[in-house]
């Protein structure tokens, strides 16, 4: 949990008793499910009314596909992160689900074990991913780094914004694909430290999520350093 607070968590998936499962085993983890929806329009409705701290989203929905959910839920609160949990794994749903703004990435076959931790590590900002799909997602950072950036306005190039020297050496763990707490362990700092330096760098680089972070990192070649 972060903090004393409980993680408030929203669930969302078409199929009632699924849905209602995935709840209750969450509020009896101890989190704090603030809302339920099963379809797309009443997901973005009521994760803006509720503002969890985590969005568990099924993608194959009624009304509005999941990942088009994700994308204005993330538009309308970027502090919110979404964990995706789909009986798909293929690799077009789950890049599609990333570049959407998902923190992560987890199967319907996974236990509720695996859920509860999968859910608090992507509370904290750690992507979270079945096993297998983490190295795909890495290698669609990679693609997208090799693709010419969209010109800045004007077409001025906008000057790059200074960060600081550990600032820059988190940067470079992310970017090669390491979670908080690898960074925390690599540098000998506290994974609420890796999270500080991971939202200043955002901040300053006026990016929204992991995958922008990443991209810009492998542009600047410092996943090769």
């Amino acid at each position: 949990m972060t903090g004393t607070a409980p993680i408030r968590v929203m669930v969302v998936d078409d199929h009632p008793m699924w849905r209602d499962a995935v709840a209750r085993d969450l509020s009896e983890s101890g989190f704090e499910v603030v809302a339920t929806a099963g379809d797309g329009d009443q997901a973005v409705r009521r994760a803006k009314a509720a503002a969890p701290d985590v969005l568990v989203l099924d993608l194959n929905l009624p009304g509005k596909p999941g990942v088009q959910v994700c994308k204005e839920a993330v538009a309308a609160d970027p502090s919110v992160r979404v964990l995706v949990l789909s009986a798909s794994g293929e690799h077009a749903d789950v890049l599609e689900a990333v570049k959407s703004g998902a923190t992560g990435y987890l199967l319907k076959s996974a236990s509720t074990e695996e859920l509860r931790d999968a859910v608090r590590r992507t509370a904290d900002g750690d992507p979270v991913f079945t096993p297998g799909l983490a190295g795909l997602v890495l290698g669609e950072y990679r693609r997208l780094a090799s693709e010419p950036a969209a010109p800045a306005a004007g077409g001025e190039e906008q000057k790059a914004p200074r960060l600081t020297e550990r600032e820059t050496e988190v940067l470079r763990l992310v970017a090669k694909g390491l979670s908080y707490k690898q960074i925390a362990e690599r540098l000998v700092i506290s994974h609420r430290t890796v999270q500080n330096y991971v939202q200043n760098t955002l901040g300053k680089l006026q990016l929204h999520n992991r995958v922008e972070l990443v991209r810009y990192a492998i542009e600047r070649g410092l996943d090769d350093e």
